[in-house]
């Protein structure tokens, strides 16, 4: 029988690692084929919370928080479309970061209708790989359209203040366990990864984590 396994993945939209390291995770589940049988659950997290409503220059932006160059910050964009290459995520030309706390909403509700994983990987695409902007509510909505859920559904959460205490609270949770940069990734509540790794090393620390919940089971 497989093995049941809870994954919380927590992660943000703006984040190129969280694209890359649930590409890698999901590779990861699919080498591991019926030995589990995994449960992801996406959780928020805002790289930006102070973001200004139009976005900043990704260049501007990382060249202020972190004091890269321009040519370092095209050496690091070069690098990630690389990393995204061999797990399958192609990356595109992200010329701006933005807001991203409408699409964690949004995402709070596709969780409560079953279809929070497709669309969080909706959004990934459509800013990492298409350039779009994830705070922009035409943006949300066509993504949860595509995913199946109903437009005129996302388009009223989006127009309200739904889930948003429920985000934040969310949010502080998981800063007060400690996690201060994503991706994380919590297996069965007690195991954490941290950052995009590659899938070998997720594929290691889920058969370790297999390994030690059948164990638990046959003690």
């Amino acid at each position: 029988m497989p093995q049941p396994i809870k994954i919380d993945f927590v992660s943000d939209i703006a984040c190129p690692w969280c694209a890359i390291g649930l590409s890698s995770l999901q590779l990861a589940l699919q080498r591991l084929g019926d030995a589990v049988d995994a449960e992801i659950v996406v959780h928020p997290f805002e790289l930006n919370p102070g973001m200004r409503p139009e976005g900043e220059a990704i260049v501007d932006y990382l060249g202020r928080k972190y004091g890269r160059t321009p040519a370092q910050i095209a050496e690091t964009q070069a690098m990630i479309r690389e990393r995204g290459a061999g797990v399958g995520f192609p990356f595109g030309e992200r010329t701006h970061v933005y807001n991203t706390f409408d699409a964690h909403r949004l995402l709070h509700w596709a969780g409560l209708e079953g279809k929070q994983l497709p669309l969080k990987l909706a959004l990934l695409r459509a800013y990492h790989a298409d350039g779009k902007d994830p705070s922009n509510h035409e943006v949300l909505v066509e993504a949860a359209q595509a995913v199946g859920l109903d437009a005129a559904a996302a388009r009223k959460v989006l127009d309200s203040d739904d889930y948003a205490d429920a985000v934040r609270a969310e949010i502080q949770e998981y800063q007060r366990m400690g996690i201060q940069s994503v991706p994380s990734i919590i297996f069965n509540n007690r195991y954490l990864v941290t950052g995009g790794q590659p899938v070998e090393a997720f594929e290691q620390a889920i058969r370790e984590v297999v390994a030690e919940a059948q164990q638990a089971g046959n003690s």
